[in-house]
Formats: C-alpha cells, sequence, structure tokens
C-alpha cells in the first residue's frame, strides 16, 4: 500500500549512553533504570520545534511516556507512544506500533495516527496480532486516563507505577 512507513525501532544502548533511532545515533545525557522501566533524556540538536526530550520507557503498560521542551509554545503536555518494549542487558528497545495518545493534562486526551497504523497492516508490515495488541492498549490508556481525568501522573499511579521527570534548570542551556 502507497504510504505506509516501515515499523520504527529504537535502541538505547545504556552503558554507552546512545540512542539508535530512524534517523542517525543521538547522545543521551541521562539514563535512569526505575523498577517500572527506564529513564530517558537528552537534547534534539537543530529540530526546529523540539529543544530537549525526556521519556519513561514502561514494558509492561506497552507504552513510552514523552515529554517535550518545545523552542515555543507547548504542543501537549505529554506525548505516549504505543510500544513493545525489550530489554537484553544494557539495550532496551522499542518497537513503535504507530499509534500515539497525545495528552492536555487534566484536559483531554486523544488516539493520533491510526492511518498509519490501518496502512502498516494493510502493506503487511505488521500482523494481526500486533495490529490488535496496539488498538487495545490504546484504548486501555485512553480509558485509564479519562478515569484520571487526564493526568498522566494519577493515571500512572492507578497502575502502580511513579516515574520522575527532570526539571527544566537541570536541562536547559544558556
Amino acid at each position: 500500500m502507497p504510504g505506509a512507513e516501515a515499523v520504527k525501532t529504537e535502541r538505547h544502548d545504556v552503558a554507552a549512553r546512545l540512542h539508535h533511532t530512524n534517523t542517525g545515533l543521538r547522545p543521551v545525557h541521562t539514563y535512569r533504570e526505575h523498577p517500572h522501566g527506564l529513564f530517558v533524556a537528552r537534547d534534539f540538536v537543530t529540530h526546529p520545534r523540539i529543544r530537549h526530550w525526556q521519556a519513561n520507557l514502561l514494558p509492561a503498560l506497552g507504552v513510552v511516556v514523552c515529554r517535550y521542551d518545545f523552542h515555543g509554545p507547548r504542543e501537549h503536555d505529554y506525548y505516549i507512544d504505543i510500544a513493545t518494549i525489550t530489554r537484553s542487558g544494557d539495550l532496551w528497545s522499542v518497537r513503535d506500533h504507530y499509534l500515539d495518545v497525545i495528552v492536555h493534562d487534566g484536559v483531554a486526551a486523544e488516539i493520533m495516527d491510526t492511518e498509519e497504523l490501518v496502512a502498516a497492516h494493510e502493506a503487511g508490515l505488521i500482523g494481526d496480532g500486533e495490529l490488535h495488541r496496539a488498538v487495545a492498549t490504546a484504548h486501555r490508556v485512553l480509558s485509564g486516563l479519562a478515569r484520571a481525568r487526564y493526568s498522566v501522573p494519577e493515571w500512572l499511579g492507578e497502575q502502580g507505577v511513579e516515574v520522575k521527570w527532570l526539571p527544566t534548570e537541570e536541562y536547559a542551556t544558556a
């Protein structure tokens, strides 16, 4: 099917402090393991909209919860990638399942990129099982956020998960 994008798989090499993305290798200034997964923080060098990225990889929930620091006005408070996360020693792998949940804290949340998931499935890039897991996870996240009044910390707390973020001053450049 035209327009279908390959599945994005990223790797986090904690020992080398490197984030392997579909667009190249990026240095990471903070990796921190915690009981529920891995915290990552790095700069977005020369990106037109994003200055800094923080994420918590949460394998048991099938999500990567992200916070972006934008050059301009904040576009959203949290960006949740639906993904399969695996670990082998110091190497963490994230297989993105196309669907994302955008959260405006305390206000609303919405599922994004459904058309990308459908196109990938129709093109044979993902199978039926992966498609169904992605949809089920996205809906579980969205329903949980609604019950938590669109508060990501409250939703995570209801799952028994506590995550930490770096304050802006810890990564802001002069």
